[in-house]
């Protein structure tokens, strides 16, 4: 379900053709940008009051029933606030509401999320604020695909990156930052299998054929030559190359952080993370680079069914759901 609602989301996202060029153009400008200020109008209407939270505490807690809006009473809460648990991945309860619609958030100031006549909360209780209406839609179809016999936090990609960047960036951005820099000592791209073994020969030369352009493209984005290594354990990146990264990931917003980070976590390369964020790779092409060595081993040994294919279906929904985010998250 996730990977359905994810190509959907992904193909809205790639029809636009200026995609690539606002990426690149981001790269490249010197200057830090403004953030947005523009709003679109609402193209629904509904209460926009919050006075009050409608909150889970407990995984075990029993299922909240909502009546419909008709015969609310008057002590009803105006919005929904998803468990801690949510972040975690557990089923957070069974499905509470009937309709998912968008509005424009409270001042105008972005797009949120309504289940039935309840606004959207994260976890800390903080309002679900989007800065696109897109992206509001595509967190509103994960809601509106969820079952009725549980909300399945796994199935929900976008929404749990939306929390992320609402809640843990803005307060951990520095150590994000850190933590991604020192991240490209061991980077995927820059390990190379040793070329005069036998057993690793081909390796090496699948590796120099597909991984070399992206080594090119990090030295003309960076004006600094990477090394590669043998070593399982990483090597040693020029101070120079460190700095130019950790410039580039404090102009980010704190969704693309978010984005960044998480496709930093499931590609084991920060330099591939950058290429989609600059436009340099699409989704196919970073699978194609994280699963080289592994995929070279399947062509040669066979695929583990429940094993392979399971992990191949997981990585795909973690980077293009991380990349559709991305590219909802982006300033204008």
């Amino acid at each position: 379900m996730a990977a359905m609602l994810i190509g959907r989301a992904f193909k809205s996202v790639r029809n636009s053709s200026n995609l690539a060029v606002r990426a690149r153009s981001f790269c490249t400008a010197s200057a830090a940008r403004q953030p947005d200020s523009d709003t679109q109008p609402s193209e629904s209407s509904s209460s926009s009051s919050s006075s009050s939270s409608f909150t889970f505490e407990k995984e075990n807690e029993k299922p909240i029933l909502v009546k419909a809006p008709n015969t609310r009473r008057k002590n009803d809460s105006e919005s929904v606030t998803m468990p801690t648990s949510f972040m975690t991945g557990s089923i957070v309860g069974k499905r509470f509401y009937k309709k998912v619609t968008t509005r424009e958030a409270d001042y105008g100031n972005g797009w949120t999320v309504m289940l039935d006549y309840r606004t959207l909360k994260t976890p800390s209780k903080r309002p679900l604020k989007l800065r696109s209406l897109a992206l509001a839609k595509a967190i509103a179809a994960e809601w509106e695909y969820q079952l009725t016999e549980g909300i399945r936090p796994f199935t929900m990609p976008l929404m749990r990156l939306a929390c992320t960047a609402l809640e843990r960036v803005p307060l951990t951005r520095s150590k994000i930052i850190e933590h991604l820099a020192r991240k490209l000592h061991q980077d995927l791209v820059f390990f190379r299998a040793p070329e005069d073994n036998d057993l690793t020969s081909d390796v090496h030369e699948i590796q120099v054929e597909s991984i070399d352009p992206l080594l090119e493209w990090v030295e003309s984005q960076f004006g600094v030559k990477p090394k590669v290594y043998s070593s399982i354990f990483g090597g040693k990146q020029d101070d120079k190359l460190v700095k130019a990264v950790e410039d580039l990931l404090k102009k980010t917003n704190d969704g693309e952080l978010a984005s960044i980070d998480a496709l930093q976590a499931s590609a084991h390369s920060i330099v591939i993370a950058l290429g989609i964020f600059c436009g340099k790779l699409q989704i196919d092409d970073a699978i194609k680079l994280i699963r080289l060595e592994e995929d070279l081993q399947v062509d040669k040994w066979g695929l583990v069914e429940g094993g392979h294919d399971i992990d191949i279906a997981d990585l795909k929904v973690q980077i293009a759901s991380a990349t559709v985010f991305l590219a909802l998250s982006r300033d204008n």
